[in-house]
């Protein structure tokens, strides 16, 4: 063994403390709280999400003719398919979830502003990436539902002034659901979506790791004579246990509430109700709330503002020194949100 460490240390020259000292960025004493770091729970799920992805990427069809198919084989059939599929299904879900909590916490402890402006723009775009890979991930299946929920969004994109129709072109690979949208749908949901996001993830980190993160102060700190914790080993192994908690919850939800299957597209029968994914309840209830170019400009533009949200806040800040506008906005949003989307889910689907 002495000879081995002595072989390794000859290539790689730097010892443990070298390590530790490259890796051990001290943590504010805030992100004991699970809460505080949320960013570090999308990122386990999402690591989830290629593993298993990958694994059923090993026996899925993108074809109208095979995709439902291969979908009921990994289901029923292949070894563990059905534990793989319900760990993708449920990762997914709990992604989004941790995503938007995460946005959250920024938002309200107002994380965002100078100078992490970059970073906050970069969170909302990896928001969008996620949402985009669920409703992607969602058409692959090819059951009913997912079939017309996709000529639905495909539909919904066409209205978006003097790109729309382009934008419906490229996702459908054509004006209509046809034989070449299920590859789009696969290549976007396993390759490109992924790429954008590992790509944005590295910028995100590394924006944190030269900034650091932000400092929140609470009163049961005063008396502290530190204000920091080590990242290794203190905080790692705080994230190792979060990630072990998050796979026994994912393997209980992939259990018990399996991923099941629905019934197979059918593009000559129309289902009286279409159903989305929860997480875009919102939408869809914004969308019946309005007229169609209405309702897509307005959603753009709420898009739009909470991308650039730390410069409309530090501009209301300049006008208002110590205003806490934001807040009271972001409070009124979260309730619309939560309104819309369990008005949405009452509804008889």
């Amino acid at each position: 063994m002495t000879s081995l460490a002595g072989w390794f240390r000859e290539r790689f020259p730097f010892d443990g403390d070298q390590l530790r000292e490259l890796t051990n960025e001290p943590v504010p004493n805030h992100l004991k709280r699970w809460w505080f770091c949320l960013g570090g729970t999308p990122a386990y799920l999402f690591v989830v999400q290629i593993i298993t992805g990958v694994l059923l990427a090993f026996y899925y069809k993108p074809a109208p003719s095979t995709a439902y198919e291969s979908v009921r084989y990994i289901t029923e059939e292949a070894a563990f398919g059905w534990y793989i599929r319900g760990l993708h299904k449920w990762a997914a879900t709990l992604m989004i979830a941790a995503v938007v909590l995460h946005q959250l916490r920024v938002f309200f402890t107002g994380a965002y502003r100078k100078p992490r402006e970059i970073n906050w723009m970069i969170g909302f775009l990896l928001l969008v990436c996620t949402l985009m890979a669920g409703f992607t991930g969602y058409s692959l299946v090819y059951e009913q539902l997912s079939y017309w929920g996709a000529t639905v969004g495909a539909n919904i994109t066409d209205g978006v002034p003097l790109v729309g129709g382009f934008m419906k072109q490229l996702l459908l690979g054509g004006e209509v659901y046809n034989q070449n949208t299920l590859s789009r749908f696969f290549i976007l949901h396993g390759a490109v979506l992924p790429v954008a996001m590992v790509m944005l993830i590295i910028v995100h980190l590394t924006i944190i790791r030269i900034q650091g993160v932000t400092e929140l102060k609470f009163k049961e700190q005063e008396d502290e004579k530190e204000g920091h914790f080590n990242f290794f080993p203190d905080h790692l192994l705080t994230e190792i246990g979060i990630g072990l908690v998050l796979m026994i919850i994912l393997s209980v939800l992939a259990t018990v509430i399996p991923a099941s299957m629905g019934a197979k597209a059918d593009p000559l029968v129309t289902p009286e109700v279409i159903k989305p994914e929860w997480f875009f309840y919102v939408a869809f209830r914004w969308l019946k709330l309005f007229t169609g170019t209405v309702a897509i400009l307005s959603m753009g533009f709420i898009m739009f503002m909470m991308f650039l949200w730390p410069f409309i806040d530090a501009w209301i800040r300049r006008r208002k020194p110590g205003s806490e506008a934001s807040v009271w906005i972001g409070i009124l949003g979260v309730l619309v949100i939560i309104c819309l989307t369990v008005w949405e889910a009452a509804v008889a689907h």
